[in-house]
């Protein structure tokens, strides 16, 4: 048996998609008054793939969005966490709540199979969220997030400057492709699997 075959090709994602923020406007996360950490500068953020399955006759992933700080000796820290319709819309919605200084709400939509498809860590171990509210400022772009029954919470910035929207558009354009094949590899895989064991 070609056991090649019946192997995900290593996906790491947070190796290509590392942006500093240093030369950026200060930007900061842990903003919330129900944090569970102080708030700390973004020095950098990443994106990196958290877990690949295939159950039920379907593959599904996790990412997450990261950040490091200097406060925290460069680290990494998950923010957000999220499946794979996630990072396309969201980083629409990012450009266009920067480039109209207009807020921008993104209502999450939930399933019975998919109770859970964004997800933020700042308040605590993985909050459901049901909507994500982007409000631009004179230099940063506010994210806040809402889950279902309760109050808004300011989660953490991303700066609005036309070089980090560059950046961050080609981070996650490139990295929503690599998210998209692995799936479609996971997929395939997993139907092989399933062929092979009836």
């Amino acid at each position: 048996m070609d056991y090649s075959t019946h192997a995900l090709p290593d996906c790491n994602l947070e190796a290509a998609t590392t942006l500093s923020l240093k030369r950026e406007p200060a930007c900061f996360a842990f903003l919330c008054s129900r944090a569970v950490s102080p708030p700390q500068p973004i020095d950098s953020l990443n994106l990196d793939l958290a877990s690949v399955d295939y159950f039920s006759g379907r593959a599904s992933l996790w990412a997450t969005l990261e950040i490091r700080s200097t406060a925290s000796d460069e680290k990494a820290t998950a923010v957000l966490g999220f499946d794979e319709t996630f990072l396309s819309p969201f980083t629409r919605a990012l450009i266009e709540c920067a480039a109209s200084r207009v807020p921008y709400r993104m209502t999450i939509a939930r399933s019975e199979d998919r109770p859970h498809r964004l997800v933020e860590y700042v308040t605590g171990p993985g909050v459901a969220l049901s909507e994500i509210i982007l409000t631009p400022q004179d230099n940063v772009v506010v994210i806040s997030a809402r889950a279902e029954g309760d109050d808004e919470e300011t989660l953490f910035q991303l700066p609005r400057t036309d070089s980090f929207l560059r950046a961050f558009a080609k981070m996650t354009y490139q990295a929503d492709g690599q998210l998209l094949q692995t799936l479609a590899q996971t997929d395939k895989l997993g139907r092989q699997h399933s062929t092979g064991a009836a």
